[in-house]
């Protein structure tokens, strides 16, 4: 069943395969927002190498899970965020401080609560996982 939000899907598949067990997944269709939400999510170490095929339909990433993932998922509504409200949404989205990620899109990338902290921007927010 594919939807209709490409990065929701792939987040979604995700959290089926941590959910069985299972050691990697395949996300199809992809864009380029899912490719760098899934660099951020390898960045700070919840999936392992991400690799792409060029299957002459849009592509397929092979994502290694690492088993790391309690829980994933998207945010919507998309809300855009100031830099000062990052840490109400960190709140009603993350079980603890210090634990778990917002992924944000912003005017420099796609990247963690955490970046877009030190870098003091907003964005609009994308998922979260813990």
């Amino acid at each position: 069943m594919v939807m209709l939000d490409i990065l929701s899907n792939a987040l979604i598949e995700i959290k089926n395969a941590e959910v069985v067990g299972k050691r990697q997944v395949v996300i199809w269709p992809v864009n380029k927002l899912t490719y760098y939400t899934l660099r951020v999510l390898q960045r700070y170490g919840y999936v392992g190498e991400i690799e792409y095929i060029d299957d002459g339909r849009g592509g397929k990433y092979i994502v290694q899970l690492l088993g790391k993932i309690n829980d994933i998922g998207p945010i919507k509504p998309r809300y855009p965020v100031k830099y000062r409200e990052i840490v109400q949404w960190e709140q009603k989205f993350l079980p603890a401080r210090q634990i778990g990620l917002l992924i944000l899109s912003t005017s420099q990338g796609v990247m963690s609560h955490v970046e877009a902290k030190e870098r003091k921007i907003g964005g609009v927010l994308l998922a979260y996982v813990y």
